[in-house]
């Protein structure tokens, strides 16, 4: 009895939720982010099809340019107080709330009016038309509406209510999907984004604020900011470099490769980075969280690690090596999709970043969770190091595919992430990793040998992915055993939890 009354103790006297709480909402949180972020896939699959269809790739490019400049002045909206209120052991108090809210405002308006006063020379040196100097304006502006949303997001997340917080998430992402693909539809070009982003914004901030109501108070502690900054700030200059990493680069490569190139990469890099974000975004939400809550017992800590390593390994790894086998066929039979073609070599190549990308991101996330802020910090200098290095020095000189094949060997170097973290905490790469790596090289060698044998039509597509799906599942079992029915049930049940 003793032990069951102290598996719910709390974690410190001042945690708002207990262990038990904590890892029951950690993994219905991942079973509810994961069921959000299928049908959100399957709303964006549908959309990006129509929309690669409607628009051509030069329009892509603008929006990824200007996106991308955006989101890298965005970064300077939020000096990592938002992290900070998530990562704190106490609860944070009405002061850090209005203070972090008083601070992000003030940023975003210095941001808005960088981004007013420089919009002529953005539009000059990519060469933007009157509609896409438009769109820059309404990405300023959904930066200013996403920026009201933080507090009650932050709120949301510190108490792992991701079935609450996954709802402002759909509606806006049918909303900009919708409103997007109807006006591409009817011609508008690259404004269909415009009048996208800034519906999406809107309906977004009325979500948030009707699911987790919070008064908007402009305050400032001094006390409060100093201590919030001690993690915010390490913890901002690693989104600092990830951002020069990202965006940065994407503003960079504009000018190298054009938007038709920037078109045709970008293609290339939402399509292998799907995966990605169709598995592992949603965890990292949920793990950093629940990480910083069981940072004081390894033990659970390791095991949690380990589990959600292998979560994202186990439909990330298949799911890369499918879309690879099925990419050419497809773009074969889509019509209209032809134009596609030059871009399939570049996928390729950036999956191998995606791969890499699955097996050590969340290493970071828990470096960052247990307080190894600088640690995370030198891991994130090495690779936008590397990127800066490689990336624009091979698109100079094999343009589009030198850029991606740059990434993949940026990818590559995530290897020693893995050695790192695992000096601080010791989790199972075998059990991660290497059982869904062998499951997926098995279910890759069937499906590039029947892709070989069949001729190029939606039927054989249809049922490489039934050939792929079973084969996967058959060697997964057979390396994994029972747990991994297990885990499904556990998963059913923590979502039928309250």
């Amino acid at each position: 009895m003793a032990e069951i009354e102290a598996s719910q103790e709390h974690l410190d006297p001042t945690s708002e939720i207990t262990l038990e709480t904590v890892k029951a909402r950690a993994v219905k949180g991942v079973v509810v982010l994961t069921g959000r972020t299928f049908f959100l896939s399957l709303v964006a699959l549908v959309a990006t099809g129509f929309l690669t269809v409607f628009l051509e790739p030069s329009e892509f490019g603008v929006f990824w340019i200007v996106s991308a400049v955006v989101n890298f002045l965005a970064y300077f909206s939020d000096i990592g107080l938002a992290a900070a209120l998530i990562q704190k052991k106490e609860r944070p108090s009405e002061e850090d709330l209005r203070t972090t809210f008083t601070i992000q405002q003030a940023l975003v308006f210095v941001i808005l009016a960088l981004i007013l006063l420089g919009s002529g020379a953005i539009s000059r040196i990519y060469s933007l038309t009157p509609d896409g100097r438009l769109l820059l304006f309404a990405l300023a502006f959904s930066l200013f509406l996403s920026s009201l949303k933080t507090i009650p997001s932050v709120l949301m997340e510190r108490s792992l209510r991701f079935e609450k917080l996954v709802i402002p998430q759909i509606l806006e992402n049918i909303v900009y999907n919708g409103v997007a693909v109807l006006l591409a539809w009817k011609g508008f070009g690259i404004n269909s984004f415009t009048y996208a982003v800034l519906a999406r914004g809107v309906v977004g901030l009325v979500a948030v604020y009707f699911l987790q109501p919070w008064v908007p108070r402009l305050a400032f502690s001094k006390g409060s900011l100093k201590n919030l900054l001690s993690f915010g700030l390490p913890y901002q200059a690693n989104t600092l470099i990830a951002t020069l990493k990202d965006d940065g680069m994407t503003a960079v490569l504009g000018g190298i490769l054009g938007t038709g190139g920037i078109g045709l990469l970008g293609w290339a890099q939402k399509w292998a980075y799907t995966p990605l974000r169709l598995f592992m975004d949603h965890v990292l939400k949920v793990t950093f969280p629940a990480f910083s809550r069981m940072q004081e017992d390894k033990g659970q800590l390791e095991r949690a690690v380990t589990r959600s390593i292998f979560f994202v390994c186990f439909l990330v790894f298949p799911s890369v090596v499918g879309l690879l086998a099925l990419a050419p066929t497809l773009v074969a039979i889509i019509p209209r999709y032809s134009k596609w073609e030059p871009a399939l070599i570049p996928l390729a190549l950036v999956s191998i970043n995606t791969v890499f990308a699955a097996s050590t991101t969340q290493l970071t996330n828990l470096l960052n969770a247990i307080g190894k802020i600088k640690t995370t910090f030198k891991l994130m200098i090495m690779w936008a190091v590397l990127t800066w290095l490689l990336v624009p020095a091979l698109a100079i000189r094999f343009g589009v595919g030198g850029a991606a094949l740059g990434y993949a060997l940026v990818g590559v170097s995530s290897v020693v992430a893995i050695y790192v973290a695992r000096r601080h905490v010791h989790f199972s790469l075998w059990e991660s990793v290497f059982k869904p790596a062998i499951s997926t090289v098995v279910m890759g060698l069937v499906l590039f040998f029947t892709r070989r044998i069949l001729p190029i039509s939606l039927t054989s597509v249809i049922l490489m992915v039934f050939l792929g799906t079973a084969t996967y599942f058959a060697v997964s079992y057979l390396l994994i055993g029972r747990s991994l029915v297990d885990d499904v049930r556990k998963s059913i049940w923590n979502l039928k939890e309250k």
